[in-house]
């Protein structure tokens, strides 16, 4: 296995245990609002950058 992919399955692997910390804390709806609004301002970025530098 290369690094690549097992630094993926450890990403992934830490993204589900987070999701399972949140539920038995009760705080999966604060989780998936921090999620949205991350994917939000990822998507501004990626745009501004892509036409700074086309």
């Amino acid at each position: 296995m290369s690094i690549n992919k097992l630094r993926n399955v450890l990403f992934k692997a830490s993204r589900i245990l987070g999701d399972i910390n949140a539920i038995q804390k009760g705080k999966i709806g604060e989780r998936i609002a921090r999620r949205a609004a991350g994917r939000v301002s990822n998507n501004l970025l990626n745009k501004i950058f892509r036409s700074i530098f086309k």
